[in-house]
């Protein structure tokens, strides 16, 4: 009876938290629509894109990237407020110190993830849309590009990347609470490798010097986050002594 009465507490506190961040979220989608049109003009008006006519193929295609980089800037805007939620769902569960060394991620996390919304805008899209194009020219292919294509490309390549870039502190904030360790993340490599290599894969056209590009960030990515591990894991198992010399003291 008692583990029922905990588990709806949980869930009730759960809810709570969703409730909270979706509020939030509705908040910036009001935010959103202001940005949307300076935002999607901006993206039109990139470098790589002087060269080409964007066009609608559909009539509701305007209307679907509206709503798409509104939603996106409203994600973007309420991820601290996400992070944090999870965070303070999770926090009770550990101890004090842990608390305030878990909270710095919150803002840490944020900041990777626009660092890999920056590398992917201005460093692969421009790549992978040079080499498309100049393919096209190669084989005598005049490109007309649908605006809801262009954006739906921006957005599988530059999201990604955003999400991806968090995986150190993730990995940090997991060891920490010892659901891993560097030593699982170093015997699985290889099978992380070939998952990011498929990530690649979708993602890019099919030429491996793009799939090269797109991997070796992640590969580093994922190589980083074994030495973040490996600090996180010592962190972790002292916490885990200090609990127990705390436990055996409480018994005497």
């Amino acid at each position: 009876m008692h583990e029922e009465k905990e588990i709806m507490e949980h869930l009730d506190e759960l809810r709570k938290r969703v409730l909270f961040t979706t509020y939030f979220f509705v908040a910036a989608i009001f935010v959103g629509f202001f940005f949307a049109k300076p935002t999607v003009k901006f993206l039109q008006s990139a470098p790589w894109t002087d060269a080409i006519e964007m066009h609608a193929f559909n009539v509701t295609d305007p209307l679907k990237i509206y709503l798409t980089v509104i939603v996106v800037i409203a994600f973007i805007i309420v991820s601290p407020i996400i992070l944090y939620q999870l965070w303070a769902f999770v926090s009770p569960g550990l101890y004090e110190n842990e608390r305030r060394v878990t909270l710095l991620y919150i803002p840490v996390a944020f900041i990777l993830m626009l660092i890999g919304i920056v590398f992917s805008y201005f460093v692969l899209v421009p790549y992978i849309m040079e080499f498309t194009f100049q393919l096209s020219i190669d084989m005598g292919i005049i490109s007309t590009i649908g605006i809801n294509e262009y954006f739906g490309f921006l957005m599988r390549t530059v999201l990604p990347f955003g999400a991806v870039f968090q995986m150190p502190i993730l990995v940090l904030f997991l060891t920490q609470l010892g659901i891993i360790t560097p030593m699982k993340l170093k015997k699985y490599r290889k099978y992380a490798y070939f998952v990011l290599f498929v990530i690649a894969a979708i993602i890019a056209p099919p030429d491996l010097m793009t799939h090269v590009l797109l991997t070796i960030p992640m590969i580093l990515l994922y190589e980083i986050s074994i030495i973040v591990s490996k600090t996180g894991y010592k962190r972790y198992l002292k916490s885990e002594e200090k609990a127990l010399l705390q436990s055996l003291e409480e018994d005497e």
